[in-house]
Formats: structure tokens, C-alpha cells, sequence
């Protein structure tokens, strides 16, 4: 391996050879512009050898940020996520990070240049939210541009990610969950809406269930795939997205019920449709069988929500509302988090603790007991 210095002005150019590229057959170098002295430049070389035997090869090229974005974005991103998520990511290297950021060289990328990318998402009005899923977009990406040796550290990690501020889940009173299953049941969807709120499963993973996942006998649901709608692409059946999210679900009685009643009507709807149904073996579909659109779920809830006096709850919010009442009753997180699918208890805790106010002030009351037990 050899280096070579070259004195430019009053700068030295420093240029290592670090072989052949194995693809093009090109002749690689790493070079950089040093200000100084000559024992200055001869440590510049020492460096780049150094960096090279360590396998870090970070040549000077032209490649732009948005250039290194986009092959991300095609070489892993669209084929290490799932679709949606890659879709968004999309989004956000469109629409935020390659107008601030994409026309500076990724080589000379540094924090100085990350922090006005989260400025201007907040100053078009969006969220701070949004300014931290930028964030963690763009150290992902660079997380690889070190790990193909484009950069031999990653710049996002000297930056100050955004910190939104967090909101309480709003526990739902009972009477008001009450009120809203009852306006669910005048339409079509009031199994979905029952089996949601008593089984915290996610819209997707409730789209995605099949009657081969129910077992009516040991009243036990198992969520194995989800189902997801994205324009241009249709319905897209996958696993979740994460091995935690595969998992078994305990039934209550009512809930079966209802899975019962579900599948009576179902088979009604299959003998009126005739040939026209399309069987794909999913618990909640439309009347011909095929996967539930989320628009049109979305409809029927506005009007559910609305004969409820409940116009700001969102379908979401039935999940958080299965959590909230399983925390307020005492059941132990490790539960809670269990059935929700989360990925640990602690993102349980962190979200649901304090709808169960009492959790304190008994383990508090139980110290006490037993150490005046332990009196004589």
C-alpha cells in the first residue's frame, strides 16, 4: 500500500492506493486535502492507511446524500421492511430530507447540516413527532453508509434528535364503551368492533384473521398475519412485524360468542352471494368475502362513534382501551403486554401505567403491612 503526497497552494494532497474495485477493475484511492505542514500530511497518510487495514474505506467520492439515499432506500429499505413502512420512509427522504440535505456531497455530510432538517418540519407546522421519525430515518441510513464503508462515522449521532411531548392515553369511561358497542351493533361491523375492544388486537391483525387462527374449543385466538391496504398495490397479506406480535390470545366468553354469531352470518352472506363469493377464510370481511377495505371501515365508524356521542374516538383507541381497562383491574403488565403483542413490558408500562393509580399506593400499603407483621 502506498501514499503519496503532493503540495497544492497552501494545502497538501494526500492520496493512498487502496487497490482495485473487484467489480469495475478500477484503481481506488482514498485522498484527503490537508492544511499544515509536511509532518501533517505524512500523518494524514499514516491515518488513511490506518483506517484501511481497520476496513474502513472512505473515499472522497461525488456521491451526494440523495444519491446515497435513494440506493438505500432500492438496495435495503424495499426489501428489509415491510410495505408500508418502506412507503413511508419514501415519504420522508422525499419530501424532508433530500430538499435540506440531498444536494450536499454524503462525504461531507456533517451534524451542522442534519440539525435544520428537524427545524423546517416543525416550521411547515408538522409535528415534532414527525421531526423525530426523520431523525431516526436518516441515522438508520447513515447506520449503513458506514457499514458499506462510505463514511467512517456515522454524522446523525452527534445530533440532538427532536423530543416531542408525550400524551397520556385518555382512558374510556365503561358506560361510554358500553354506548359504543351498542351503536356497533346496529351495523354490520359490531363483531369487529366487540372482538377489538376485548382482544386489543391491531387493525391490521384483526383484517388478517382467519377462522383456521380461532379455536373455539380452547377459546383461544392466534394472530399469524396481518393485512394491510396501500394504494397501487392492493391488499397485501404478511407476518407481523415482529416475532412478538405472533402470538396466542385468550377469549373471553362473550368475545366467542360473538366469533360465533360472526361466523353464522357469514355463512348467510356466502349462500346469498352464490358463485360470487370469494372464500379467502378471513373472520371479518365483506359481503363477498373479500378482505375489508380500511376506508370503508373508517366510514361506518365516523357514524358509530357519532350515534355514541363519541365523535374524537379513533378505532385505535379501542386497543388502548382493552390495555387501560386490563391495568385498571390489576392485571399484571406482563399480561397486558403479552396480548397487545408489544415488543417488552417496559413500552406496556411506559404507556399504560397511569391509568392504574392504585398500583402505588398498594405496593406502598403492602410494605407497610409487612413490616408491622414483622413486629412483636
Amino acid at each position: 500500500m502506498r501514499g503519496h503526497i503532493r503540495k497544492r497552494g497552501d494545502s497538501w494532497e494526500v492520496r493512498v492506493d487502496i487497490g482495485r474495485d473487484p467489480v469495475t477493475g478500477k484503481r481506488r484511492q482514498m485522498s484527503r486535502s490537508v492544511r499544515g505542514r509536511k509532518r501533517d500530511a505524512e500523518a494524514a497518510v499514516a491515518s488513511l492507511i490506518s483506517q484501511h487495514e481497520a476496513g474502513i474505506d472512505a473515499p472522497r467520492g461525488k456521491q451526494t446524500v440523495g444519491d446515497f439515499l435513494k440506493q438505500w432506500l432500492k438496495d435495503y429499505a424495499q426489501t428489509n421492511t415491510a410495505p408500508k413502512t418502506f412507503r413511508r420512509y419514501e415519504e420522508i427522504v422525499r419530501l424532508h430530507l433530500t430538499p435540506v440535505i440531498g444536494e450536499i456531497r454524503l462525504s461531507k455530510l456533517r451534524p451542522l447540516h442534519i440539525q435544520p432538517v428537524y427545524r423546517k418540519v416543525t416550521e411547515q407546522g408538522l409535528s415534532a413527532r414527525t421531526a423525530l421519525h426523520c431523525h431516526r430515518v436518516l441515522r438508520e441510513a447513515l447506520h449503513h453508509a458506514v457499514k458499506w464503508q462510505l463514511l467512517s462515522q456515522n454524522p446523525a449521532d452527534a445530533v440532538e434528535s427532536p423530543r416531542p411531548t408525550r400524551s397520556e392515553m385518555a382512558a374510556v369511561a365503561p358506560d361510554d364503551l358500553k354506548r359504543l358497542l351498542d351503536s356497533a351493533d346496529q351495523t354490520r361491523y359490531g363483531p369487529l368492533v366487540t372482538v377489538a375492544l376485548l382482544t386489543g388486537l391491531r387493525m391490521g391483525e384483526l383484517f388478517g384473521l382467519r377462522w383456521q387462527d380461532v379455536d373455539f374449543d380452547n377459546c383461544v385466538l392466534r394472530v399469524q398475519q396481518t393485512c394491510q391496504w396501500l394504494s397501487g398495490m392492493g391488499f397485501i397479506f404478511r407476518q407481523p412485524k415482529s416475532y412478538r406480535s405472533v402470538r396466542p390470545v385468550a377469549l373471553s366468553p362473550d368475545t366467542v360468542e360473538r366469533l360465533r354469531q360472526c361466523r353464522v352470518r357469514q355463512l348467510e352472506e356466502r349462500l346469498a352471494a352464490g358463485t360470487a363469493y370469494e372464500d379467502k377464510g378471513l373472520v371479518f370481511a365483506d359481503a363477498l368475502g373479500r378482505p375489508l377495505h380500511p376506508h370503508t371501515l373508517w366510514d361506518a365508524w365516523r357514524r358509530i362513534v357519532t350515534a355514541a356521542n363519541l365523535p374524537r374516538l379513533r378505532f385505535h383507541d379501542l386497543r388502548h382501551a382493552h390495555a387501560s381497562l386490563l391495568m385498571a383491574q390489576g392485571v399484571h403488565p406482563k399480561i397486558v403486554s403479552e396480548r397487545l403483542g408489544h415488543s417488552s413490558v417496559s413500552i406496556t408500562l411506559d404507556i399504560y401505567s397511569h391509568v392504574a393509580p392504585n398500583l402505588q399506593a398498594d405496593a406502598a400499603a403492602g410494605l407497610d403491612a409487612l413490616l408491622k407483621r414483622g413486629k412483636a
